[in-house]
C-alpha cells in the first residue's frame, strides 16, 4: 500500500490529513520535536503544532515533558483498539436510544460508490437470517468468506452461482461464467442487492425490499441453477 492510500487509511480512525501523516512520521521515529516533525513532513510549523495537539486529543500520540517537549506515537494496535472499543460504546448507547429503524420496504435505494456498496453487502449478509443466494464471479464472492462462514455456522441457507470454487466451498455453489462485474445478492426472499461493481467511486447498485422485484431476481437465479443442473445431466 502507497503512503497516500495509507494516509486514506488512517483517516478513517478520525484523523485530518496532515494528522495522519504526522502520525506516519510519529511511528517512524522514537520520539520527535514539533520542529523536527515539520522539518521532517514539510507542514508548516504552526499547522505541525495544531496537528500534533490534536493527536495527543485524539489518542494517537503522546506528549513527552522535558527540556524541550517531544511527540511519540500511540501504537497502531492500541490506538485503533481504543477507537473501536468506543464505537462499539456508542454503537450499543444508539441502539439503547433508538429502538425503532424500518428498513425501507417498498421502493428503491442506489447505493452508490463500491466502499459503500460492500458495506451494504456485509450488513445485509451479516443480518440475514434464514438464507443467502449470492451470484458473482469468484473474486468477488471471495471478498465476503468471513460473512459467508459466521451466516453457514448460524445454520443459515447459503448458495452461491459463480464462475469458479470459491474459498467458501462448503455454501451450496453452482459453477458457470459470470459478468466480470455483475454483482446480485438476496437475502431471506426480503432484500436484494443487485448491479456492478469495477471498484470505482462511480459504481450503483440497486437495493429493495419490494416483494416484485425481489421474486424477479429469485426466479431468474432459480432458473439459471435449473439450466447448470441440466447441462450435468448431460
Amino acid at each position: 500500500m502507497n503512503r497516500t492510500s495509507l494516509i486514506d487509511e488512517i483517516t478513517q480512525f478520525g484523523l485530518t490529513r496532515q494528522e495522519a501523516q504526522i502520525y506516519l512520521c510519529l511511528i517512524q521515529n522514537a520520539e520527535l520535536t514539533g520542529y523536527e516533525v515539520a522539518k521532517s513532513t514539510g507542514i508548516s510549523r504552526s499547522n505541525t503544532y495544531s496537528a500534533l495537539a490534536g493527536l495527543v486529543e485524539k489518542g494517537a500520540a503522546y506528549l513527552l515533558e522535558g527540556v524541550s517537549s517531544k511527540y511519540c506515537a500511540v501504537s497502531t494496535d492500541e490506538f485503533c483498539d481504543n477507537k473501536i472499543r468506543l464505537l462499539e460504546k456508542v454503537k450499543q448507547r444508539l441502539g439503547e436510544e433508538i429502538t425503532v429503524f424500518p428498513e425501507p420496504v417498498e421502493g428503491y435505494i442506489t447505493v452508490t460508490g463500491a466502499k459503500h456498496i460492500r458495506n451494504k453487502i456485509h450488513h445485509m449478509i451479516e443480518n440475514a437470517e434464514q438464507r443467502i443466494y449470492i451470484s458473482a464471479t469468484k473474486n468477488r464472492v471471495d471478498e465476503f468468506t468471513s460473512e459467508l462462514e459466521k451466516a453457514f455456522s448460524k445454520q443459515i441457507k447459503v448458495v452461491i452461482i459463480t464462475d469458479e470454487i470459491p474459498e467458501f466451498a462448503k455454501a451450496q455453489h453452482y459453477i458457470t461464467e459470470r459478468k466480470a462485474d455483475q454483482f446480485h445478492l438476496i437475502c431471506d426472499s426480503k432484500y436484494v442487492l443487485t448491479g456492478e461493481i469495477k471498484d470505482r467511486e462511480t459504481d450503483t447498485c440497486l437495493f429493495s425490499g419490494q416483494s416484485n422485484f425481489v421474486n424477479v431476481l429469485k426466479e431468474a437465479l432459480r432458473n439459471e441453477i435449473k439450466l447448470i443442473d441440466l447441462k450435468k445431466e448431460e
